[in-house]
């Protein structure tokens, strides 16, 4: 029986072996070379070539995020002082207007009675003056008593008081109160818009009355649209007045939109964050009050040791640097990297290694021939 078993046990490793196939193991990327040598043929014919280890200032990019936003000076909102029923207007949200531009007109029954009052209150100023200096002269002989000069000096001066009033009053709902006259009434006042930019919203319709307090439409000038920003408390001190960012949309992250920082703010959030305001280089009127924007912002690191990107290659997501050893002969290191820069990049290296030559040039050449080395 133990024959059997014997000779059963020597079947099933002869089929075992037989049947043997490649691993996952066996199939996985071999370490590569570290010692490369080249021909000297080799060598004449790439672009290699060597050089030292230099000292670069390096910039670190942060990145954070925030919307478009309108600093209050730029955001008017237009109302009527004297209030009125809404006749006309044809503005709609996102429309452009122009400074001057008549946006609504209002009409109203007590703008007449306004300009009824100012040309009545000119016409009794004009007599009054008359007769104030009718009785200053007879004052002055003593042909009139000082009691009636005094009060025609007061109606006088109440009239001027009354006539400047009105004309205040004409003037805040855009009557001209010099090119007024008897034949020139009107029952309608026109708003005209104070800056140049669009109608963010309207809130009234023709035939609405208003009060003065109610506010018909909110215009933005957008040539000072900030970009605000959310940073949090530990990168604050990474931020400085002046410094440069670059913002992008989520729809075309392509498209920067360079920007300074104009303002950090003084107040932390219940988040540990503040707000920090920049102004865009260049205005875009594709960028609009309250969209959502990406942003990197450049910190200026130390001075790091750099090795330009091409000396730098990437096999099996490990970076890789070639020393020179020889004129032909290169020792492959594994090595981390920092942050890049104009075609630079930081590399940690010990003290030890600083000192040697690397290749800086066409070092895609010499991994393709530790490679086709550990294939044969």
């Amino acid at each position: 029986m133990k024959k059997y078993i014997g000779i059963l046990v020597s079947a099933t490793l002869l089929m075992s072996c037989g049947n043997d196939t490649p691993t996952e193991s066996a199939t996985a990327e071999q370490p590569l070379e570290s010692i490369i040598q080249l021909t000297d043929a080799q060598l004449k014919n790439s672009k290699i070539a060597t050089g030292k280890l230099e000292k670069r200032a390096i910039s670190s990019v942060f990145k954070v995020n925030g919307s478009i936003d309108v600093p209050p000076q730029n955001m008017v909102s237009i109302s009527v002082p004297l209030g009125g029923f809404l006749r006309s207007t044809k503005l709609l949200p996102g429309m452009h207007i122009s400074k001057g531009e008549v946006i609504a007109t209002m009409e109203d029954q007590q703008y007449i009675q306004l300009q009824q009052e100012y040309l009545t209150t000119l016409s009794a100023l004009k007599y009054s003056e008359a007769e104030y200096q009718r009785q200053k002269e007879l004052n002055a002989s003593k042909a009139s008593s000082d009691k009636v000069f005094q009060q025609a000096e007061a109606d006088y001066k109440a009239q001027k008081i009354s006539l400047r009033s009105l004309s205040e009053k004409l003037q805040l709902i855009g009557i001209d109160p010099t090119k007024l006259d008897e034949s020139n009434l009107s029952r309608s006042i026109s708003i005209k818009s104070p800056i140049d930019g669009y109608v963010s919203d309207v809130f009234v319709n023709v035939g609405k009355y208003v009060n003065p307090s109610d506010v018909l439409f909110e215009l933005v000038n957008p040539e000072d649209i900030h970009l605000g920003l959310t940073v949090f408390e530990k990168d604050l001190s990474k931020l400085y007045i002046g410094q440069k960012v670059l913002a992008y949309t989520n729809n075309d992250p392509g498209k920067k939109y360079l920007c300074e920082i104009i303002l950090i703010g003084k107040n932390l959030s219940a988040e540990r964050s503040v707000e920090v305001h920049c102004h865009f280089d260049q205005y875009d009127k594709s960028l609009i009050p309250g969209m959502f924007m990406n942003a990197d912002v450049e910190v200026k690191s130390l001075e790091a040791i750099a090795l330009p990107d091409d000396a730098i290659v990437n096999y099996g997501n490990t970076h890789y640097i070639f020393k020179k050893k020889e004129n032909t002969v290169f020792e492959m290191m594994e090595v981390q990297i920092g942050n890049s820069e104009s075609g630079y990049t930081e590399v940690l290296l010990p003290e030890k290694d600083r000192q040697s030559e690397y290749v800086v040039k066409d070092a895609y050449t010499i991994l393709m021939k530790s490679k086709n080395t550990e294939e044969e």
